[in-house]
């Protein structure tokens, strides 16, 4: 078995790959790895168990459950929330670990399971890969009797959550204490991609005192992310333009991403998102180390805008986790990726589509600009991103032709552009992106570096 944990937990299609079996070994391997602490000083392990509302988080949930029960571990079953509630519920209560079912942004076909350690936060690798020793090993607890754990619904499970996104609304902006409605007055648009926001994000939002339009509402367990979502754009930036909206906002399946689009309909993606909450944080005084964590692929502009204000810009690898890591490592305040991934560590231990989305409006109000106005503050670069499927993906970072290429690229392009090549973490597939200030450039030049590299890995 090759390493069984991908970026962000372990994903397949469901009853192919991820299957009833796994997900029970994969549950009672976790209940030796994850809560050895607590069995040690003599107390029953606990667990938060979530899922978003594909068809077979129903099945995988119950399996997963039962692996953790079967291992003496008492389960809190919270039902369909966002994955970043899951995480948060896990630290409010305390629990040894928690338990996400879910593919994110996937298809409904597909379906995932995470795990979050104590405090709600992702394991590092070294943990993950003792996840899957122990399971190859076919380690796992037996306890009978009393020592069996409990499975209960937990309750007040939505409602803790939405008390933590308000309460995370209730600080001071410019100088005075944020009115109990920051919202108040904004018209907003939520499109929940028929996951796991569908019942949450429309509450706080409205809480929040803002007029909510919802689309993807109406999860049915087979439509999640289907045509809708921050994957799929289109009917939420027609949707605001048809309302008069000041803003929408779109979540994926899990709500953990947030993207947004302006009165017009046209996309802020979140690398705008980043810049616009980095500079109101700095303009507060609470931008730890004047430090903003992104990704390499972050847009140039990112980069720009922020070394203007004299913000540095982290990058790490792509993934949350690699941001997370190192917003961990460096004790700050804000970090994500351009597909929505935002991190404000102040209030949240990943990221937070539902969160980052009220405070992105909050700012709106609080600076009384439009959506459009905030993101100004950052010229998004042309970018043109290219897969190149069927080629030798390892070679890409040691060929000597191939490089002696991309450096060829990156002398043309001086400072206006810049070029990243690489290597697919799950497929033979090497990442060509190029940036330019026009989009004719970036596309030219893509397709010059992926001749080169068709020509020297296929």
């Amino acid at each position: 078995m090759g390493r069984l944990f991908g970026t962000d937990g372990v994903r397949g299609l469901a009853n192919d790959h991820l299957t009833v079996e796994l997900a029970v070994s994969l549950a009672q391997a976790a209940a030796i790895a994850l809560a050895r602490t607590t069995r040690e000083a003599g107390r029953r392990p606990r667990a938060v168990l979530a899922r978003d509302p594909r068809v077979s988080g129903e099945f995988l949930g119950a399996a997963v459950a039962a692996g953790l029960a079967s291992s003496g571990v008492d389960v809190y079953d919270a039902g369909v929330i966002p994955t970043p509630a899951a995480a948060f519920l896990t630290a409010d209560i305390d629990a040894d670990f928690g338990v996400m079912i879910s593919a994110s942004h996937n298809p409904a076909p597909d379906n995932g399971i995470k795990f979050f350690a104590r405090g709600g936060t992702k394991l590092p690798d070294a943990l993950e890969d003792e996840i899957q020793q122990l399971l190859e090993q076919g380690e796992k607890l037996a306890p009978t009797g009393a020592g069996v754990g409990r499975i209960e619904r937990f309750a007040d499970a939505e409602d803790r959550y939405v008390v933590h996104l308000m309460a995370s609304l209730d600080h001071e902006q410019d100088g005075t204490l944020a009115v109990r409605k920051p919202l108040e007055g904004l018209n907003v648009v939520l499109d929940c991609a028929h996951g796991a926001a569908a019942g949450v994000s429309p509450e706080a939002f409205a809480l929040a005192g803002a007029d909510v339009t919802v689309i993807g509402d109406a999860p049915d367990g087979m439509n999640i992310n289907d045509g809708v979502g921050s994957t799929h754009l289109d009917c939420l930036a027609e949707t605001v333009v048809r309302v008069g909206a000041d803003v929408g906002i779109a979540h994926d399946g899990d709500a953990d991403r947030c993207l947004a689009v302006d009165a017009e309909g046209r996309v802020v993606d979140g690398d705008q998102i980043m810049a616009i909450l980095a500079l109101a944080m700095q303009s507060r005084g609470e931008l730890t180390d004047n430090t903003l964590v992104a990704t390499v692929m972050s847009n140039l502009g990112l980069k720009v805008a922020m070394r203007d204000a004299g913000i540095e810009l982290v990058q790490a690898k792509v993934g949350d986790r690699y941001v997370l890591a190192e917003l961990g490592a460096r004790k700050l305040a804000i970090g994500g990726e351009q597909s929505g991934h935002v991190i404000l560590t102040k209030f949240a231990t990943t990221g937070d589509g539902v969160l980052t989305g009220l405070h992105l409006a909050a700012e709106m109000v609080a600076q009384g600009k439009s959506l459009r106005e905030l993101a100004d503050c950052m010229k998004v670069y042309p970018q043109m991103l290219i897969n190149v499927r069927d080629v030798r993906k390892e070679e890409c970072a040691t060929d000597e032709e191939l490089l002696a290429a991309v450096r060829e690229v990156e002398a043309e392009l001086g400072d206006t552009g810049r070029v990243l090549l690489r290597p697919s973490g799950t497929e033979p597939v090497v990442r060509v992106m190029v940036e330019a200030a026009d989009e004719a450039t970036a596309r030219a030049k893509a397709e010059q570096l992926v001749d080169v590299v068709k020509a020297r890995l296929g």
